[in-house]
């Protein structure tokens, strides 16, 4: 069920789901956190549709903000809030909420969204593109027990980062380290099994690849070994070499699903590291609101500490 607002409040929203709900029967029940999308018109769908497949495994309610550009003089000085709220089937297992701001209610989407978030449940912010400098003084992710950014969204990624360094508070975390999850676990596993001391490590990556800049800091970070960054032709993070006194530790994914782990003395075998869709990656997010402590350690790497 849709139903659009026009030249709306937070008020006549909140009285707009109750109806959805009584008008398909569902109580506002089984929800487990708000969702606040902060994007722009072009990045909309994508966003939307992996926050709703992302919701059969977090039933939520998702408020979409879309900020629009002033285009005539009249969009400047009129400040305006349009709504679409679906409910039941049009909104997968939870409520959607679609918020178009004009003017300056634009530069103050968080009292827009304050009175529409779920009482007494967490709040998780994401930017899809042009996340704030500091995501945890931006009034919408002051509202937020997790803040979700992409490094990828960026044209100078590597520049970002080290903004994300300076900033980072508890609660932050990006799209490009929850990308790293099974080369995490793979790598873990893989020295579990091999036991032997780590004396060199190398990340191969396209350039300027942000989720090869941070494995390369969490390894130096947990190893404590000088970890090199060597540009391959892609895509994203093709290999991983650890040496070691008995030989290299490698994960290998030149391209497609398939990575090869070698192990000194063993025979190589094949796992599966395919690149995971949009939707896995804000699932997993949505799995623990806590701080992201591994993040933080990436972040801050000894390679970090060097060039901060």
């Amino acid at each position: 069920m849709k139903i659009d607002l026009t030249d709306t409040t937070a008020g006549d929203i909140n009285k707009a789901l109750v109806r959805g709900r009584r008008a398909i029967g569902t109580p506002a029940v089984g929800m487990v956190l708000t969702m606040v999308i902060v994007t722009d018109e072009e990045n909309a769908y994508d966003a939307l549709k992996a926050a709703e497949e992302a919701s059969r495994e977090h039933p939520s309610r998702t408020l979409l903000v879309i900020k629009r550009h002033a285009r005539t003089l009249r969009d400047r000085t009129h400040s305006r809030l349009d709504a679409e709220v679906r409910v039941g089937s049009e909104a997968g297992t939870g409520e959607t909420v679609v918020l178009r701001t004009y003017g300056d209610v634009s530069d103050h989407a968080d009292s827009v969204v304050l009175p529409l978030l779920l009482p007494d449940a967490p709040v998780v912010v994401w930017w899809p593109v042009d996340a704030p400098e500091n995501p945890a003084k931006d009034p919408l992710g002051r509202l937020a027990q997790r803040r979700i950014t992409d490094l990828y969204a960026f044209e100078r990624p590597l520049e970002i980062l080290q903004t994300r360094v300076r900033n980072y508070a508890p609660g932050d975390t990006d799209l490009a380290w929850t990308r790293l999850t099974p080369w995490r676990s793979m790598l873990a596993a893989a020295l579990d099994q091999a036991r032997v001391r780590v004396t060199s490590a190398a990340v191969e990556a396209e350039a300027d690849n942000p989720s090869a800049e941070l494995l390369a800091r969490w390894l130096e970070a947990r190893l404590d070994v000088r970890t090199d960054r060597v540009v391959s032709g892609g895509p994203v993070v093709t290999a991983v070499r650890l040496g070691t006194d008995n030989g290299e530790v490698v994960i290998d994914r030149p391209e497609g699903p398939l990575a090869t782990l070698t192990l000194p003395g063993q025979p190589p075998r094949t796992l599966a590291l395919k690149i995971r869709p949009l939707s896995e990656l804000i699932a997993e997010e949505l799995r623990r609101l806590d701080a992201d402590e591994m993040y933080a350690v990436a972040l801050r790497g000894e390679h970090a500490k060097e060039t901060v």
